[in-house]
């Protein structure tokens, strides 16, 4: 199987100005714009991954699995193999499973591709997991009904928020750490490794004010969709697509970011 890696970004002038504005202790805000700006090209071709549509689409299938009345037997006919009785941990378990036998049947893994399969892990671990009274001890109709609390529009909207803001953090983070690592020690941007580790959780929430725009745009779009014939892998890709573009353009009208 091949493995297509996003590499390192070419020394272009928009990735000097990254550079340059890690050099003179900008915002996170103002470092991740530019970042996603010099690297947009990069998320383009995300939006047409086959494992990240993959991935957002058995998302969508998982709360909808949960609605019928034999929750394992859903979740088998959409790929995950589950025993009778799932608890959620077996659950997302199946999901990575299902990734990655679809990965090899694609024959392409990529860097965006694992991306956005442990970005839909961790979204799924934690907001289930949330919702259950603890994330081992919870029954298995309890992490039923955690999970069948997303079908509907405004809670899948929560879901698809936390996957993308998700998403993008470890896209933004895969490039910039390289070259924030350069910028720690006395006399530089970061003094330390605790200011280096403070700018990374500043970046992490400044994803998830930035993927506030996907959230009712993904709940519309999920009940609607569904509703409307089902949502098959085009479906979700042409999603995928326009919530990335939503959340470039977000970034660039320059507003400050608001948590809500």
């Amino acid at each position: 199987m091949g493995h297509i890696r996003l590499g390192r970004l070419p020394r272009t002038v928009k990735w000097k100005q990254v550079v340059s504005l890690i050099d003179r202790g900008a915002s996170t805000a103002e470092i991740a714009l530019v970042a996603l700006d010099a690297s947009w090209k990069g998320l383009q071709t995300a939006s047409k991954d086959p494992t990240l549509i993959y991935s957002f689409w058995l998302l969508t299938q998982i709360p909808l699995a949960a609605k019928g009345q034999n929750f394992s037997e859903e979740l088998r006919q959409r790929g995950l193999e589950v025993p009778l009785q799932p608890t959620l941990m077996e659950v997302v378990g199946a999901f990575t499973d299902a990734v990655d036998a679809y990965t090899r049947r694609q024959g392409i893994r990529s860097d965006l591709g694992e991306m956005a399969q442990l970005a839909a892990v961790e979204s799924l671990t934690k907001l289930a997991g949330e919702k259950t009274r603890s994330l081992f001890g919870a029954t298995p109709e309890e992490v039923q009904r955690a999970v069948r609390s997303f079908s509907t529009a405004k809670e899948f909207g929560t879901l698809g928020r936390d996957f993308f803001s998700r998403f993008l953090g470890r896209y933004l983070t895969y490039f910039l750490s390289r070259e924030l690592s350069n910028h720690v020690g006395p006399g530089q941007r970061f003094a330390n490794i605790q200011e280096h580790s403070a700018f990374n959780q500043a970046l992490d929430l400044y994803c998830r004010q930035a993927a506030r725009i996907v959230q009712e745009f993904a709940g519309g779009w999920f009940s609607k969709t569904h509703y409307e014939g089902g949502i098959d892998l085009k479906k979700a890709g042409d999603f995928v697509f326009v919530a990335l573009k939503k959340i470039r353009s977000e970034l660039a009208k320059g507003e400050q970011l608001n948590e809500q």
